[in-house]
């Protein structure tokens, strides 16, 4: 479907909503991942200026937005770890992606500039195992030729909450580290082996602001909204790269919508020599049995309208918008997938 279409059939909607004084779509209301919760809320305060009608999203962890979408206390959740096929069947739920980003290790060491830093999987795991204590140990020494490594220990921060950010992060560290694979593994929440816990991405990031030699992990938009210093990443084809849109793009080259049921797709440790090794795409979960369909159709169409018309913002935060083809396959989807109490399906 291309953008005037896409755009025209979103405006519509939209018009219809609003002629029809409709007060179920005044109040959307939707929980869940921080990851992508700054361009939501870019999103989101665009969609009011044009439409009249608000969407209230509070970024409390992919954890708490699939609970509270399980429990229908929100009208969509969100979440950055794609629920398998069996679970969306299990909860009655269909999820779909709304953009691509990274998450990145940023680190507090005075004296290293943003983007200096060079790390590779197995040693950023090492240093989240609790093995690697200093920051001037000899394997990240020999990481950083030339680099001048403070003889000071490394404070780790991670989250402490159920997040879709660490899902992305762990799973990504299983795949560089079997001893990670083996001792802590992937998922929303883990059992650290080292380091203090910060919420949400917000807590991460203020911990590693604030103590000095720190080292953490957050959606790339946090680190750039808070001047963060970041790290360059070394990829499966052995090349360091930074993160940034073009790294991000690199990483979501190869992923097969088409080819994966419920959209169930992990776009870490990526093919590809500028690929950014720890991306993601993160997820909208609405239940498929609607009971009160005016509010799902509702729901659809704010995220129809972000699809037609969000591009261009999500962009300006280094996220990776979904392409046209996806956009298409998402929406059969909701004909196909999401139904009022009568069986009708509620998108047209």
């Amino acid at each position: 479907m291309s953008k005037p279409t896409r755009f025209f059939r979103a405006f519509s909607l939209i018009a219809a909503l609003m002629a029809a004084g409709s007060v179920y779509a005044a109040n959307l209301t939707g929980a869940g991942a921080t990851f992508p919760y700054p361009i939501y809320a870019k999103w989101a305060e665009a969609y009011q200026a044009k439409s009249g009608i608000g969407v209230n999203y509070q970024s409390i962890g992919s954890g708490g937005g699939i609970k509270q979408i399980q429990a229908k206390t929100v009208n969509f959740g969100a979440s950055d770890m794609p629920l398998k096929p069996e679970d969306l069947a299990a909860s009655g739920l269909m999820q779909f992606p709304t953009v691509v980003g990274g998450v990145v290790p940023v680190v507090n060491i005075p004296g290293i500039a943003a983007d200096q830093l060079k790390l590779d999987g197995a040693t950023l795991a090492a240093i989240y195992l609790g093995k690697i204590t200093k920051w001037n140990d000899p394997a990240i020494a020999a990481l950083n030729s030339g680099v001048k490594l403070p003889d000071s220990a490394i404070t780790v921060v991670h989250r402490s909450d159920g997040s879709g950010t660490t899902f992305i992060f762990t799973n990504y560290l299983s795949k560089a580290s079997p001893d990670w694979k083996s001792a802590v593994g992937e998922g929303t929440a883990v059992s650290w082996k080292a380091g203090t816990g910060g919420k949400g991405n917000e807590g991460v990031a203020s911990y590693v602001q604030r103590i000095k030699h720190s080292i953490g992990y957050v959606e790339y938009a946090y680190a750039l909204q808070n001047k963060m210093s970041h790290v360059q990443m070394k990829n499966r084809d052995g090349n360091f790269v930074s993160p940034s849109d073009a790294s991000f793009k690199a990483a979501a080259a190869g992923a097969q919508w088409d080819k994966a049921p419920g959209f169930y797709e992990i776009l870490t440790d990526e093919a590809g020599k500028d690929s950014w090794p720890i991306a993601g795409a993160t997820f909208i979960l609405v239940h498929t049995a609607q009971a009160d369909a005016e509010t799902g159709k509702a729901v659809l169409t704010f995220f129809d309208w972000a699809y037609a018309n969000g591009d261009q913002m999500a962009e300006t935060m280094d996220y990776v918008p979904m392409p046209d083809s996806v956009v298409k396959l998402i929406q059969d989807a909701w004909r196909a997938q999401i139904k009022d109490g009568s069986g009708k399906a509620i998108w047209k």
